[in-house]
Formats: structure tokens, sequence, C-alpha cells
């Protein structure tokens, strides 16, 4: 099954962050246009050092060296030194200072200008930097936006190739997939006839083998009879009994419509408690023997009864004791007080009326007190049940309504007479209600009511076509 990597929280948080990534490089650019915008210009380097006077300076700084006076102009020399020197001594110390300053100034003045020159060419080329910083984080954002674009056009050309792709291949799939499924369907209805007609083969070979065994078997009992008087004198006293060659349609109609032994068995389990610590059970109708086998097995002492002789023979071949007779006549030759449980599993309902009647009354009789009689039989109130399973039985005679049943064991002196359930309707088969439509108490009328009143009625129906299929009245020997 597919399942995808990528969930809409997961799209919606990249978006998220996205957009935030996208506003902080927004402003970031916006910053950095600021800081490069405080420089108004590259300030221009100072000028270089002014040593015009200063050769003139050190020439002449000293105001007292001794003129070369001669004659009466040295006399007036030395009267002027001798009056004003001390003046002229400090006036020339003082040129003597300011000289030896300029002097010392000139190498760091010349230092001062290269170091200036040089920082205003750094910073020229610092402030270059940075416009061409601004304007590569200026074409930055439109590159990126100009490769998504031509990976999302990249994106949709490659799915509509494979739109294409996809559309041509599910063209050629759905062709070869018509072709199959008309050749499944060709197959699988030429299947079906031969299911059908295989079903037919095995349900005609199971009669006729039926059918062999039967004859084989009647022909071996009537070779082995002293003559044919015996015989005819077997047969005559078992005209209640099915006729011996034509009770094996009645084993195939169970094999074909009651279901399988296995099947039975298990439906009859739930049984076996109310037999439990028992002795003497009598299964009226035992059939094939299904429920014998059980008590057997759960070391339970029983034996049955059948008028189908085929059926009778099966049992008997499957080491379980049985005997060919009639209900009515069998309880009748038992004495008082001999049964330890009566069970008759899809029995009563092939009784006349005034023979079920008989039955009971005889068999309260021959059951000990506290036994316990169980009649299963099909549950006519249903009618799914009525309609497929007793209706489809040629043999039966009579409907028993659950109720009736249940007075006719209590009025033959049974007590603690119940009534339990069995074998519901498949759930594929009941009627379904409306579904994920709530109705609005608040809001009645209209399509409330509707709603509410189809699946009431519903439920009604399903429980008069679809309840369980079977039943049985369960009554105690006091």
């Amino acid at each position: 099954m597919f399942k995808r990597t990528v969930s809409a929280e997961d799209l919606a948080r990249l978006k998220q962050r996205s957009d935030k990534a996208s506003a902080a490089y927004t402003h970031a650019i916006l910053e950095l246009e600021k800081g490069i915008q405080q420089f108004d210009g590259v300030p221009s380097p100072p000028p270089p050092y002014d040593e015009h006077q200063l050769p003139a300076l050190n020439e002449r700084w000293d105001i007292l060296s001794q003129p070369d006076f001669t004659g009466w102009r040295r006399g007036i020399g030395w009267l002027v030194q001798k009056t004003v020197g001390g003046l002229f001594d400090r006036q020339r110390a003082f040129n003597s200072a300011v000289v030896d300053h300029l002097n010392r100034n000139v190498a760091g003045q010349q230092g001062l200008r290269e170091s200036a020159t040089d920082i205003v060419g750094e910073l020229a080329k610092i402030i270059h930097v940075q416009s061409k910083l601004i304007l590569f984080a200026q074409a930055l954002s439109p590159f990126i936006d100009t490769r998504d674009r031509e990976v999302s056009g990249l994106m949709r050309r490659i799915n509509e190739d494979v739109a294409v792709v996809n559309a041509g291949l599910a063209g050629t799939v759905t062709g070869v997939a018509d072709e199959l499924r008309k050749r499944w369907e060709t197959t699988l209805a030429r299947e079906r006839r031969l299911e059908g007609q295989m079903d037919d083969l095995r349900a005609t070979s199971a009669v006729a083998h039926q059918v062999a065994q039967t004859l084989k078997r009647e022909i071996g009992r009537v070779a082995a009879a002293p003559d044919s008087s015996t015989a005819s004198e077997s047969t005559s006293s078992s005209s209640t009994s099915s006729d011996p060659v034509d009770s094996y349609k009645y084993v195939g109609f169970e094999d074909l419509f009651r279901g399988s032994q296995d099947d039975i068995r298990t439906r009859l389990e739930s049984y076996l408690p109310y037999f439990e610590g028992a002795a003497d059970v009598l299964d009226v109708g035992c059939g094939r023997g299904e429920f014998l086998e059980l008590l057997r097995d759960h070391g339970i002492g029983a034996r049955g009864i059948d008028i189908n002789h085929e059926m009778v023979e099966q049992c008997r071949a499957r080491g379980l004791t049985v005997d060919e007779a009639d209900l009515r006549s069998h309880l009748t030759a038992l004495p008082d007080g001999s049964l330890g449980g009566l069970f008759a599993a899809q029995v009563v309902e092939h009784l006349e009326p005034a023979y079920l009647l008989e039955v009971l009354d005889v068999a309260y009789h021959r059951l000990r007190p506290g036994s316990t009689v169980i009649l299963e039989t099909i549950n006519v109130a249903s009618w799914s049940a009525f309609f497929q399973s007793y209706i489809r039985d040629i043999t039966h005679v009579r409907p028993l309504h659950p109720d009736t049943l249940r007075y006719l064991v209590t009025a033959s002196g049974f007590q603690r007479v119940e009534v339990v359930y069995r074998s519901p309707s498949p759930a594929q088969d009941r009627l379904e209600a409306l579904t994920g439509f709530v109705p609005d108490p608040e809001k009645p009328g209209g399509l409330n009511d509707l709603v509410v009143a189809f699946n009431e009625n519903v439920e009604k129906l399903n429980r008069l076509m679809f309840s369980d299929q079977d039943y049985a009245v369960i009554g105690r020997r006091m």
C-alpha cells in the first residue's frame, strides 16, 4: 500500500521555515545597505609636510654669532653685547629649541602621511568590496528564484511526461485487463458449468453407490433366509418401517441438505451436558448416529432407533447399538423407568399430532425421575426456516410452533420446561438497517422519522424472517 513520506503538517512546517528564512534574508540585505550608505565618500590623504623654511631656520637660528668687526666697530659690538647680551642668549636658546623641534618632527609627519595614505587606500578597497557584496546579495535572490522556477518547470514537465506515459500504459493495461477479464469470465462460466456437472455426477454416483450397497445387503439377507416365507414374514413385521430398498434416498437427502456428519456432531455437542452422568439414553430417529457417537465418546450409555433401514445399517457398521423400530411400538414395549434420557433431533415434525401426544405420554412413564427429554425441531416461527428447511423435506407432516411444542411437553407431565433457540441465521442473510445517519431528536419529522421507522421495520422483519433456524424444548421428569 502506498504511503506518503511528507504529510500536510510537514509541508506547513517547511513553508513556515521558508517564510522565516526569506524575511531574515531581506532584513540582512537592508542592514548591509545601511552599513555601506554610512560612507559619504573616501577622504583624501593629508598633504605632505612643509619643509620649505627648514634650511633657512637651520642656518639663521643663532643670532649671537660673533660678527667680524674691526676697529671702532669691535668696541661698539663689545659694548652692545655687554648691555643686552642676556636677552640675546635667551632668544638664541629659544630659536635652537624651535629649530630642533621642527627637525625632529619631519620624519614623524612624513610617516603619518604615509600611514594615512595607506588607510585611505584600504578604506577605498573595503567600500569597493562591500559594494560588490551588496550587488551579489541583491543578485542572489533572483538567481535562486530563477533556479526554483527552472526546477519547478522541469518537475512539471517530468510530471506531465509521466502522466502521458501513465495514460498510455493505463490504456494498454486497461485493454489487456478487459481482455483478461473477458477470458476470466468465460473461464469462470465454463468452470461453473463443469462444477455443476461434477456435482450432479457426484450426487448420481453417491446415489448409485448407496443403491448398490443396499441391494447387495438385501440380497445377502434374502439369500441367508431359510425360505421365502421367512422373508415375507420379516417384511410384513416391519410395515411401519420405510421400504429397505428405497431407504437410501432419504440418506442421500440428509447428506445433501442437512450437512456433513462432522457439522452435525459440532451442532449437537451442546446437548451433552444435559445427559452428563446418565445411562440408558434413547436417541429417537438417530439417523446417521452423530449424537450416539458423541454419547459413546463421553462414556454415556445409549442406544438408538430409526425406521430408515439404510441409516440403521450405517450406524451398525460403525459399531453403534441401533434398532430398526417404530417409536411408539418401541416405547410401549419398554418397562416404566427404564430410560435415563430421551433425545430426538429433527423427529417430531415427522409425526401426526395424535401419534405425538401418545408418544409424549408413554415417554413420561418410561423415563426415570430426574432424567431429561430433549426435542429439537425446525423453528417454523422463522419464515426463512419454514420456507426452506421445513418445506424442502416431503416427509414432514406437521409444523410445530415453539409455544405449541412447549405446551404439549408440559401437558404430558414434564416440568422445568424451557425453549432453547439454536442455529442463528447468517448475518449476510439479514436485512440491513440504515447506518451513517444519526436522527436528531430535537428535529422530529421529515427524514428523521423516516429513518427511524425504516430501521424499526427492518428489525421487525428480521425477527420474523431471519430468527433462529432451530429450537429445542427441554423438559425434566421429576
